[in-house]
């Protein structure tokens, strides 16, 4: 049952794959996994609908292998094949913490996952499940950024949270420049004028154009995303319209 102090019902949450693969950023640690769940368990408990699009980042990235040489397309490929290997460790983790949870692969991969028709994912969602599409959108040049921004469109998602290592959108670059200032709230026009490192063009466009809510905030910090779905202002709020 929903409640009723929610501020968000339905959550798209973007996951890098580096955010399973720990302080090493490779492969799946298992205690970073087991976090993660905890914060989606943590969530689900107060009857959020949860959905999720997971990065390979962590086993092989498309575009960097493209740099190095491989022909653009067949990375591409490699690299949603990599979202498929965490999108079932995902899976068989949530199912440890006791929740059900299905996998819809954008590339056609029966044995071990759904092909993703919106229709049964959204069937899922009601039935209390989580759902993780992997693959990306199943096609070359598309990142996992631009896959989100369509799934949580197609779900009707309230927002789409990008929980990445940094707790929100910043002017310039926190790691290098310690006077940098994050932004509370920002809109998708300032994010494409200012170039601001968030998502890709096409992402951010996408959540723009279907009016779609973007969050980026901090997993790392346990609670932040019961927080967030409660109404705190976790993080940066990217959106069409903005306080003044």
């Amino acid at each position: 049952m929903s409640n009723p102090k929610l501020t968000y019902h339905r959550i798209l949450l973007k996951l890098s794959g580096e955010a399973l693969g720990g302080k090493q950023g490779f492969g799946i640690n298992n205690d970073r996994l087991s976090s993660v769940c905890d914060e989606i368990a943590d969530i689900r408990s107060l009857g959020v609908g949860v959905a999720i699009v997971i990065g390979g980042g962590n086993f092989f990235r498309g575009l960097g292998a493209s740099a190095e040489g491989f022909e653009r397309v067949s990375a591409d490929y490699i690299g949603m094949l990599a979202t498929v290997m965490n999108a079932i460790a995902l899976q068989q983790a949530l199912s440890k913490a006791g929740m059900e949870a299905r996998v819809q692969s954008a590339i056609p991969i029966s044995p071990v996952a759904e092909p993703y028709v919106r229709q049964r994912a959204i069937k899922h969602l009601d039935a209390g499940r989580v759902v993780i599409f992997a693959a990306g959108t199943g096609n070359p040049y598309f990142t996992t950024d631009t896959a989100a921004s369509l799934r949580a469109a197609e779900i009707n998602a309230d927002i789409l949270v990008k929980a990445t290592k940094v707790d929100g959108v910043y002017d310039c670059d926190p790691s290098t420049n310690p006077k940098a200032k994050r932004y509370v709230e920002v809109s998708f026009d300032q994010v494409l004028q200012k170039r601001l490192a968030i998502m890709d063009a096409a992402a951010i466009a996408l959540c723009r154009d279907n009016n779609t809510c973007l969050r980026v905030m901090s997993l790392t910090e346990s609670g932040n995303l019961r927080a967030m779905v409660l109404g705190e202002p976790i993080g940066t709020l990217v959106s069409n319209e903005i306080s003044s």
